[in-house]
């Protein structure tokens, strides 16, 4: 008899200190709100930013200057996208950390902005904070120890110019596979990594439906283990962006959008909207996920 109730005391201890347990702490990184939220009014700054504007090539200009203080060398992917408006200059900006691998695992996201006839659309989430973060994140990984060459791509082009459709959208990231598909390096190209409109204050990032399994399961893993499920709950949405040339081409891609914003497209997408600490939690996770990600795919390349 005592030792049953000894038993059921111990299941009640058990129990109750489970339910009493504090949250996980979430781990922490390099990226630094501060400046990333200091790029992205800099960024917003130079105001609307279509593909071709004279304001994308000043947001343009900074990113490069910043990547080049930051000891990249970044490299300009210049094309000329036919548009439903004739053709239209556009300009990728890419930046590599070499591995021990040519092998690569790209993070990525889209530095353009829509444009409306009706109001002036600056894109502080949809455009700046894909941007911004993806800046402070390529400074973010300087100490960071990989096998394989980490890439930073910056697409132009990824808004519409008329109406979105396959044709019309995702110029930079469809250019950018027929490029390693010409230079026979899309096979070096193992993972890649998509942020979009990540600075919502209220974030959240629901899994998108197309995107590889292994990689946007391993990435939401990691955000649980961090405390950040409510930021990175389990709910799928489907969203065509700039990772779906790469799932196109066989490569794993995985997108992280926060596409319930009542903001998208729309004149009040600006500054007072985007949160610092949004894309401090996105960038701790990717963050944290790049080893995994980097021992798998080395791992898969072994083979």
């Amino acid at each position: 008899m005592k030792a049953i109730v000894a038993l059921v005391l111990l299941v009640l201890v058990v129990v109750i200190y489970g339910f009493q347990r504090t949250p996980p702490t979430p781990k922490s990184s390099p990226f630094s709100e501060q400046r990333a939220e200091a790029d992205l009014r800099t960024i917003v700054g130079f105001g609307p930013r279509p593909a071709g504007s004279e304001a994308l090539a000043k947001a343009r200009n900074y990113i490069v200057a910043e990547l080049s203080k930051a000891g990249l060398k970044p490299e300009l992917d210049e094309f000329d996208a036919r548009t439903p408006r004739g053709f239209r200059h556009m300009v990728n900006i890419r930046a590599v950390r070499p591995g021990g691998r040519p092998t690569t695992i790209a993070v990525t996201g889209h530095y353009d902005t829509k444009v409306f006839d009706r109001f002036s659309f600056t894109g502080a989430n949809d455009g700046g904070s894909s941007a911004a973060w993806l800046l402070e994140f390529a400074r973010a990984t300087a100490g960071l120890k990989l096998q394989n060459t980490l890439e930073f791509v910056f697409f132009d082009g990824e808004e519409a110019v008329v109406e979105w459709t396959d044709d019309d959208s995702v110029y930079g990231s469809r250019h950018d596979v027929d490029r390693r598909y010409r230079d026979r390096k899309l096979n070096d190209l193992k993972a890649l990594i998509l942020v979009d409109m990540i600075g919502d204050k209220s974030l959240n990032i629901r899994k998108e439906a197309q995107s590889t399994s292994w990689l946007k399961n391993l990435i939401w893993d990691t955000a649980r283990s961090m405390g950040y499920s409510k930021e990175f709950p389990d709910e799928q949405i489907e969203v065509s962006d700039d990772h779906v040339p790469y799932l196109r081409a066989a490569i794993p891609a995985a997108d992280l959008i926060d596409f319930e914003y009542p903001c998208w497209h729309e004149a009040c997408d600006t500054l007072d909207k985007v949160s610092a600490n949004s894309l401090k939690i996105v960038g701790d996770v990717v963050y944290s996920s790049l080893p995994e990600i980097d021992r798998r795919v080395s791992q898969s390349a072994s083979r």
